[in-house]
């Protein structure tokens, strides 16, 4: 798994008021990428206009891949999807099944520190960055959003989802005002069942 060098501290040093909720175990991996969770969350219907050929997608916190197949699937070997998780157990689970698929070869598994999501390699970098139940496990959205808005192209795209069973919506509101004050601007409604959800795009200026 690739290491890279830490963000530049004004992209990590971010606290915030909240306390994040605990992490997914990671034996919850496996159910979270059942089959049965295309009824609530389709992954091709999600992910449609979004994803192109050739693009550099991130992925913070895919778990074992529910989004991720479809992800690679889309950008081709011309892409890359760039999956970032802190738990070992999860990259490894996604590692097989990816496998499995034959879709291994477009993705690029990295695993976080508590400190940084290890993306300083990649400035400016990212197409889109897809943003499925996991801003409310960060250290703070503030953290996250600066990580995000470092590696994002102008114009990149961001999909939030939050699930409501988790996040209030003061919660998710409190999100979207950190993404805006790091220069991610909401274009449209994304309507999620069971979700809060935004797609947000880069300040291109």
């Amino acid at each position: 798994m690739q290491k890279s060098a830490q963000l530049p501290q004004s992209a990590q040093s971010v606290s915030s008021p909240e306390k994040p909720h605990a992490l997914c175990p990671w034996w919850l991996g496996y159910i979270l990428a059942s089959p049965v969770r295309k009824l609530l969350q389709n992954p091709q219907k999600l992910l449609a206009g979004h994803v192109r050929p050739g693009m550099i997608v991130l992925e913070p916190g895919p778990g074992m891949g529910f989004f991720t197949l479809e992800l690679a699937r889309r950008v081709g070997t011309s892409g890359r999807v760039i999956a970032v998780d802190i738990q070992l157990q999860m990259l490894e689970g996604l590692r097989r099944r990816a496998a499995r698929a034959g879709v291994l070869e477009n993705i690029e598994l990295r695993q976080a520190r508590p400190e940084s999501l290890g993306l300083s390699d990649l400035e400016g970098a990212v197409d889109f960055t897809l943003a499925v139940a996991m801003v409310h496990e960060m250290p703070s959205a503030e953290w996250f959003f600066r990580q995000a808005a470092y590696v994002s192209k102008p114009g990149a795209r961001l999909l939030l989802v939050e699930p409501k069973g988790h996040v209030s919506v003061s919660h998710f509101e409190n999100e979207l005002r950190a993404a805006h004050d790091v220069g991610f601007i909401a274009v449209e409604s994304e309507p999620v069942r069971r979700s809060h959800s935004a797609l947000l795009e880069r300040a291109k200026g």
